[in-house]
């Protein structure tokens, strides 16, 4: 026992310490796309649109003059291809981890500066914004987002000091955190948990998959994210699930999937 307290005593605080101080990431992580309108307006090639290019078909052309071209957070695996394809190098990918929205039009990215997400309705902030529960579903997912999920409960970040925990059974939480390109097979799950849940409840998309179904899209074999849920395929008359926080990425970082979290729950 007394080894055990040494050690404890020898590592110090290993939580970090955000959100109260901000945490640079290295360079060589893919964060949010900065396209420079200017420089892509200079750009004749437009080499970046290629059908090839982008395997889930997230970047494409705008009617907007200045800025012609956006990113679609939604639908983007941050693989470089885009950035690898621009002769003139406006399409760059930064190390900001800050990517959650309130909204899915809000992750179309131009030259414009990203919303990102709000706090939920005060209603709702006063009744689940000190205690958050979440029951998480993985409708299809292939391990990357459940696994940068299950890491926020680790000592290093440590979720649940903000009062946010994950739950077994749906009755007992506040909402859903939904993660995977939403198979078939799992559709009726997810409704039931929908159900499940007592309300008011709020609903979490988590990863490129969850939101549009990523590079499973036109499978036959998924439904195709948030994007594409329609609940009378599986109940009919049943609710119709409204995300309340998309989280881009594939899979997102922890930070950002805590920070889309934070942002919430007003912390």
């Amino acid at each position: 026992m007394i080894r055990v307290v040494l050690e404890r005593v020898k590592q110090k605080k290993r939580t970090m310490e955000f959100p109260s101080k901000k945490i640079t990431l290295p360079q060589r992580y893919r964060g949010l796309p900065q396209i420079e309108a200017k420089e892509c307006q200079k750009c004749k090639t437009k080499s970046c649109l290629e059908p090839e290019v982008c395997p889930t078909r997230a970047i494409h052309a705008t009617a907007d003059a200045t800025s012609p071209t956006a990113i679609d957070l939604g639908k983007c695996l941050f693989c470089l291809q885009c950035q690898n394809a621009c002769p003139s190098a406006a399409i760059t990918f930064s190390n900001n981890y800050q990517m959650a929205t309130s909204k899915r039009s809000d992750l179309i990215l131009s030259g414009n500066e990203l919303k990102l997400a709000d706090t939920m309705a005060t209603s709702l902030t006063k009744l689940l914004g000190r205690s958050l529960k979440l029951r998480q579903v993985s409708a299809g997912g292939c391990n990357a987002c459940e696994a940068d999920t299950n890491v926020l409960n680790t000592l290093a970040f440590d979720l649940a000091r903000f009062g946010i925990q994950f739950v077994a059974s749906p009755r007992h939480a506040d909402g859903m955190l939904i993660t995977g390109a939403i198979s078939k097979n799992m559709e009726l799950a997810l409704y039931k948990t929908y159900i499940a849940i007592p309300s008011p409840k709020i609903v979490i998309a988590t990863g490129a998959c969850a939101i549009s179904g990523g590079p499973f899209k036109n499978s036959s074999s998924v439904v195709g994210g948030t994007d594409g849920l329609q609940s009378d395929d599986c109940i009919p008359g049943g609710p119709t699930i409204a995300v309340d926080l998309f989280i881009p990425g594939c899979p997102p970082h922890p930070l950002t999937i805590l920070d889309g979290l934070l942002r919430l729950i007003k912390r």
